[in-house]
């Protein structure tokens, strides 16, 4: 049984703000919380264990080297959407805080087996773009040490290492603030602070490949559209990988324009419809449009902003979306697969309305109608007929919505703590994390991400096999590795097929690549201006 499983939910959405024994306390209020002064049951912050990993950071870190410094923790895990949002609050306060002695943590708390292995991590500390120490928490010591119960959490230890905040769920910017303004006031005036911040060095990487971390794809006329995620921008090639298009200037930012002007933060979900792009702007919490014929990009829904957790839509540029992960078409709609409110939305093309479709927004793997059904976290969406297959990827499950009946049914996965990878019939088939799907004529192929494969489900027979796997074969490695005789797929995005031939978003490999059916051949697509 993994420790995380007392946890009430995968990823916390929201909670209520309880102090610690020995923190602040925090006083209620209809929204939000204020802070009200400490308290003085104290509680001694335990020391981080001797011989575990740490990612941008030199050498080990410790309570007894960090004495004199605010030490805020942040413990994560990378699958997790809320510890996403969390993300960008805390780049934030490391800016304002630093040439203060403050020190940002990251505590990598895993849910998922994928998720313990160091280089994943190291992967996912890129994708991110996170700067401060990061420590790979084996086996949960440090979070059970700490006593936390859901990703994200916060802790603050005062300059003399003392827990005197903790608290899980999603924002808590503002109190997190003044935690921290409070405490550099109060010891520097008991003399307690250091007087300079410590310096830790960063080991910088270099991101020298023409992807990276290309999250998803759609194919229409010989055409590719790849979601060039950390190079915030969309390309469009040609069948061979010429590029015909670049969509984006390539720096992160939520701004229309022109194909050289307009810009993206991270995106993910690409869908053709009519000749036009839709793309889900991930970071920027917004569904873009790209007109090829004009060369302009435009906002169809979304502000820029992320969302309230439960909302009922509005006029598209209007309404704050919360993450939306993938898109798909059929007719005038667009179906969003919208991560951070676990449900899929809508948008009509024709109304410019968007709203939820699917899902009560509380995270689980519940079936039913779709407005009262659960999901958690869809991140990967494609309609065939009349069903809207989804993975939904906290549950390692694939879903589908019948569009006929308005019902949420599974084919398979079992629950926000159960996955793996294992094939044959559906009811006892495992997969782990799953991040995009294509479905077609009587089968769905899965990106079963975190298993590093493509997966196939077979409707009629009921079954799920592995078409493209890392795991018991020799030879097989991953860029940058030696020792080996092929490239074996690395946490996969996004799998299309078009023309008898899969074309897979190799996410961490940082390409895209094409799986020949007949012959069993895996390749690289070689993009080239």
């Amino acid at each position: 049984m993994i420790p995380s499983q007392r946890a009430s939910s995968a990823c916390q959405q929201r909670s209520k703000a309880i102090p610690t024994s020995g923190g602040l306390l925090l006083r209620s209020r209809p929204n939000g919380f204020v802070f009200d002064g400490f308290y003085s049951n104290i509680t001694k912050a335990p020391d981080f264990p001797a011989g575990f990993d740490w990612i941008n950071s030199k050498e080990p870190l410790s309570l007894e080297k960090l004495r004199g410094h605010v030490v805020v923790l942040d413990f994560w895990t990378y699958c997790c959407i809320n510890c996403m949002h969390t993300l960008p609050v805390l780049a934030e306060l490391e800016e304002k805080f630093s040439d203060m002695p403050v020190v940002f943590i990251g505590i990598h708390s895993a849910k998922f087996s994928n998720e313990q292995d160091r280089r994943n991590i190291e992967h996912a500390v890129r994708r991110y773009e996170i700067s401060h120490p990061v420590l790979v928490d084996r086996n949960m010591t440090v979070w059970q040490r700490y006593d936390v119960s859901g990703w994200p959490t916060i802790v603050i230890i005062d300059p003399r290492g003392t827990v005197v905040y903790k608290q899980s769920g999603e924002g808590q910017k503002e109190m997190v603030e003044d935690t921290i303004e409070v405490l550099l006031e109060k010891h520097a005036k008991n003399n307690t602070l250091s007087p300079e911040p410590l310096k830790i060095s960063m080991k910088p990487s270099k991101d020298v490949s023409i992807l990276s971390f290309p999250g998803k794809l759609s194919i229409s006329e010989d055409m590719i559209a790849i979601s060039d995620s950390n190079h915030n921008r969309v390309l469009v090639t040609d069948m061979s990988g010429k590029i015909m298009h670049t969509i984006g200037m390539g720096r992160r930012g939520f701004c229309d324009g022109n194909f050289k002007t307009a810009m993206f933060f991270r995106p993910q979900g690409i869908v053709w419809k009519d000749g036009m792009l839709y793309v889900a702007d991930t970071e920027n919490h917004a569904v873009r449009k790209v007109d090829i014929s004009t060369q302009t990009v435009s906002t169809v829904a979304g502000t820029g902003k992320q969302g309230p957790w439960m909302s009922p839509g509005g006029k598209g540029p209007e309404t704050s979306l919360s993450s939306p992960w993938d898109v798909a078409v059929k007719d005038n709609l667009v179906f969003i697969a919208m991560a951070g409110n676990h449900q899929l939305w809508v948008l009509d093309t024709d109304t410019g309305l968007v709203s939820p479709f699917a899902g009560s927004g509380h995270e689980d793997i519940v079936d039913g109608s779709r407005t009262r059904a659960r999901l958690a976290q869809p991140s990967g969406l494609s309609v065939h007929d009349d069903r809207a297959f989804f993975a939904d990827s906290e549950t390692s499950s694939i879903r589908y919505v019948d569009l006929s009946s308005g019902m949420v049914n599974t084919l398979a996965g079992h629950g926000l703590f159960v996955f793996g990878h294992k094939d044959g019939p559906l009811s006892e088939s495992l997969f782990q994390h799953p991040m995009g799907l294509c479905a077609l004529h009587g089968r769905i192929l899965v990106a079963d991400t975190y298993n590093s494969a493509i997966r196939e489900i077979a409707l009629e027979m009921g079954t799920a096999s592995t078409l493209i796997g890392n795991q018991g074969m020799p030879g097989i490695c991953k860029v940058g590795q030696g020792g080996c005789d092929s490239l074996g797929l690395y946490e996969p995005g996004d799998v299309k097929a078009y023309k008898e031939k899969l074309y897979i978003a190799d996410t961490n490999n940082h390409l895209i690549r094409i799986y020949d059916q007949k012959t069993n051949i895996l390749k690289t697509l070689g993009i080239r201006p």
